[in-house]
């Protein structure tokens, strides 16, 4: 039998629980509502010559595999990335001082519109940027340009799947900037991406790279929420656009998904989907000893600091264990000196009887 303060305490938590769970309910039907009286907002399946192409709403059990929409969509409206990730400074400025202590050629995955890779151009190195994005490469294209002779003749892009291409060439610097490898999500996607960073890496050479760390409260926000933020001019319709993200985690493939919103004064609404599968450190750490690296290292927020609970990115610097260095030239042999024969001992004649 309960005594009375405890069954008191008990009836008090039931009807805490309860008036939870009709608050979430009234927030999910005030969600339901407002989706239903702003319009649909449907997935953008691509953005061509400034329009929208929209298909059916997203489902996130149908997204997360290497190359589908939700990795290809927010790369299609270059103008668009280049303006939202225009102010995004620490990664250039980190990436560029390597690249000068390189000294290179430096061959960097996931090049994009060159945020990075011109930059590291700058400080006289040669670079080659790869990427899957034929827009994005060609925003590059277009920015290479107006580049000096100087820095245009050190630069060059190959549009290709960092899980298969290969370039037959050797680089004592290879870079997998600004979340790339969140673009991997099964595990056989990783292996073959890190089989070809090997096959590019030269002896002694290194592997950085960075990614976001996953924090336990990015992976709990409410699906049916949409977090909003000041209305935008978007560069590519140039309408004032009322903008919001929903964020939607699926905890067994460890995969994110990001919707943007975009709500124009004019036209349909759509949602940009971007995937990204969400890595531990300790779990990247252990990919990267049986994918064949060694001398692995993590550092905050491209600095030189150790990583902390606090840390927003973390940047891993590794070798490959299976580029060897050059052997060396054996030293010559000097010439055996011979041993001088030992005299054996006479023996006495014997004696006859």
């Amino acid at each position: 039998m309960f005594s009375l303060p405890r069954v008191g305490a008990k009836i008090q938590a039931i009807q805490a629980i309860r008036a939870i769970q009709a608050q979430i309910s009234c927030q999910s039907r005030l969600a339901v509502a407002k989706r239903k009286r702003e319009g649909p907002v449907y997935g953008v399946t691509n953005v061509k010559g400034g329009r929208a192409q929209l298909g059916e709403p997203l489902v996130l059990g149908e997204l997360g595999a290497a190359g589908d929409v939700a990795t290809r969509a927010h790369y299609a409206d270059a103008a668009y990335y280049t303006k939202t990730y225009a102010s995004r400074k620490l990664d250039v400025g980190y990436y560029a001082r390597l690249a000068e202590r390189t000294r290179g050629p430096i061959l960097e995955y996931g090049a994009g519109n060159g945020r990075i890779l011109v930059p590291m151009a700058e400080t006289g190195v040669e670079v080659v940027g790869v990427d899957l994005s034929a827009e994005m490469l060609g925003a590059l294209a277009k920015r290479a340009k107006s580049l000096p002779d100087s820095v245009r003749r050190r630069i060059s892009w190959k549009r290709g799947d960092m899980r298969t291409l290969r370039l037959r060439r050797k680089f004592p610097l290879v870079l997998a900037t600004f979340n790339t490898v969140l673009h991997l999500y099964e595990r056989r996607d990783i292996e073959r991406f890190f089989a070809r960073v090997h096959e590019h890496l030269s002896p002694r050479g290194r592997f950085v790279f960075d990614f976001s760390v996953p924090h336990g409260e990015d992976l709990v926000f409410d699906p049916d929420r949409s977090y909003g933020a000041p209305p935008i001019r978007h560069p590519t319709t140039g309408q004032i656009t009322r903008y919001a993200e929903r964020f939607e985690y699926d905890l067994m493939r460890q995969i994110m998904l990001i919707q943007m919103e975009f709500r124009p004064g004019r036209g349909d609404a759509w949602s940009v989907p971007l995937t990204h599968r969400q890595f531990f450190p300790a779990e990247m750490e252990a990919l990267l000893h049986y994918n064949g690296f060694t001398d692995i290292r993590f550092t905050a927020d491209f600095t030189d600091r150790p990583p902390s609970n606090t840390s927003d990115t973390l940047v891993v610097t590794c070798r490959s264990r299976r580029t060897k260095p050059p052997a060396s030239k054996p030293a010559a042999k000097k010439p055996a000196r011979k041993k001088p024969a030992r005299k054996k001992p006479r023996r006495s004649p014997k004696n006859s009887t």
